[in-house]
C-alpha cells in the first residue's frame, strides 16, 4: 500500500471526524489539497455510484477513503485504476469493516467505468 496515499487517507479522514484544518506537505498535502477543492464534484460522482447512500449517511472512514479514490480517478490518469480501486478497497478493510471493502469496490468500479476510457 501506498505510504503517501495511506496518510492522504488519514489526513482527510482527521479533517472529516475531528474538524481538523492542517494539510500535511508534500505529496500526501496535493493528495489532501486536491480533494478539498473538488469535494462537491466527488461526492456528487460518489452519491450518483452508490444506490440509496448520500456521503452524510456513510461512515467517516468510508467517505475519506472513496472521496481519496475517486479524486485519484479523476484527476490522476497516469495511476492505473486497479491501483486506486485496490489500494482503496485494503485501506476500508484495514480501517472499516470487512463489508467496507466490497462497497467501496462497487462504488469506485462504477465511477470509474464512468469516468475512465
Amino acid at each position: 500500500m501506498s505510504e503517501p496515499r495511506e496518510k492522504a487517507f488519514l489526513a482527510l479522514y482527521e479533517r472529516h471526524a475531528r474538524n481538523s484544518t492542517e494539510i500535511p506537505d508534500g505529496r500526501v498535502g496535493q493528495l489532501v489539497a486536491g480533494v478539498l477543492d473538488h469535494v462537491e464534484d466527488i461526492d456528487r460522482l460518489i452519491e450518483g455510484a452508490s444506490k440509496n447512500w448520500s456521503i452524510q449517511r456513510m461512515a467517516a472512514v468510508d467517505a475519506s477513503i472513496l472521496r481519496l479514490a475517486v479524486f485519484e480517478l479523476t484527476s490522476r490518469p497516469e495511476t492505473p485504476t486497479g491501483v486506486v480501486i485496490n489500494e482503496a478497497v485494503e485501506l476500508a478493510k484495514r480501517y472499516s469493516t470487512e463489508q467496507s471493502g466490497s462497497f467501496v469496490n462497487g462504488v469506485l468500479a462504477a465511477i470509474a467505468r464512468s469516468t475512465r476510457p
